[in-house]
């Protein structure tokens, strides 16, 4: 199904916790909705759902308003799947028992258990549907989970921070499985995430949300390659910020001379600096520096180096292969293309 928010307003209370936001999905596509905790994600895929009705705006299935009051479709006919964070199984249920639960007055009796099993099996779990749910993993809950929702073969999936309880190495795993599964169903997908390399890892768009408002929308590659404000660029990349002013055309810092385009001769900028694009040289070339400290991290290391003119250390990762030592002195080649620059209080 096409799914898309028209101007929606959602207010409890004095609380705003959506203003205005309009958002289209196209059919079978995957989008991430990413933003820091009480940003209105969640908020927004429970109006999608149906369990909650908005202020104002109108969400449109399949191009017809299925939330206003004269036109409110329940929950359960807008044929929408739910993934919640706790995946809310039942305990005393067996996997196949919770699967055949999301497919009650969808699939007649007498095929929900072979729909169910083959929901099951398409999650990895043939060997578990006999299981009950603390029998098994985090990452197996989170299947069953996601079994339970794709076995209706629903017109729109929504998930709601599916990965958060899991480990770094297992949410590794389960996330690539998902978007396979995904693309496998070819279900309208919305996931709600706070992590960034979720959002790029599985989604098609990505859609930025602060304070109940959409900050930009994009493709992964986009958001970090140009990101709208210093507080997109935040959202995906750990820099290295130097305050500097613009002189024309570009902003002056410890570091050498950055392009400010657009900001205003004389104003105050940020220019960001990402850790993976400074290039460690000999010393005698380029911009000098001393190593304060290493820290190998495996496929790099992590480094902080000092700079004159500059109070504090620049973050630097880079695979150096143990060649550096803390104390040694460095050069340091920053290009001009990999630096971001932003206006002073642009968050």
């Amino acid at each position: 199904m096409a799914l898309a928010f028209d101007g929606v307003t959602q207010r409890f209370g004095e609380v705003t916790a959506l203003n205005s936001v309009s958002l289209s999905v196209e059919p079978g596509e995957i989008v991430a909705l990413l933003g820091q905790s009480g940003c209105g994600k969640t908020t927004l895929l429970r109006l999608a759902a149906g369990v909650e009705r908005p202020s104002a705006g109108r969400v449109l299935l399949e191009g017809k308003d299925v939330s206003s009051p004269e036109s409110f479709v329940e929950p359960e006919r807008r044929g929408v799947g739910l993934v919640f964070q706790d995946y809310a199984l039942f305990p005393h249920l067996t996997v196949l028992e919770n699967v055949r639960f999301g497919l009650q007055g969808r699939v007649p009796g007498t095929a929900a258990e072979a729909t169910a099993l083959r929901a099951i099996a398409r999650v990895g779990l043939a060997d578990l549907a006999q299981s009950y749910p603390h029998m098994l993993s985090g990452g197996e809950q989170q299947r069953v989970a996601l079994a339970r929702a794709v076995a209706p073969r629903p017109g729109v999936l929504l998930m709601d921070e599916p990965f958060s309880n899991l480990d770094r190495r297992l949410r590794d795993v389960v996330r690539d499985e998902t978007a396979a599964l995904l693309q496998e169903t070819g279900a309208t997908s919305i996931i709600v995430t706070h992590d960034p390399e979720d959002a790029m890892r599985i989604a098609d768009r990505i859609v930025l949300m602060r304070a109940g408002e959409i900050v930009q929308i994009g493709t992964g590659e986009t958001l970090y390659r140009q990101p709208a404000s210093l507080f997109a660029a935040r959202f995906f990349c750990d820099f290295t910020e130097v305050a500097g002013r613009v002189v024309r055309g570009a902003v002056d810092t410890p570091f050498g001379r950055f392009p400010a385009r657009g900001l205003a001769e004389g104003s105050e900028a940020v220019a960001c600096i990402r850790p993976h694009a400074v290039r460690i040289v000999p010393k005698g070339f380029c911009l000098p520096g001393r190593v304060v400290t290493r820290r190998f991290l495996g496929e790099v290391d992590h480094l902080l180096i000092a700079v004159d003119g500059f109070d504090r250390l620049l973050s630097v990762r880079a695979s150096l292969a143990g060649v550096l030592g803390e104390g040694e002195d460095v050069g340091l080649d920053i290009p001009t293309d990999e630096v971001l620059v932003f206006p002073a209080g642009d968050t």
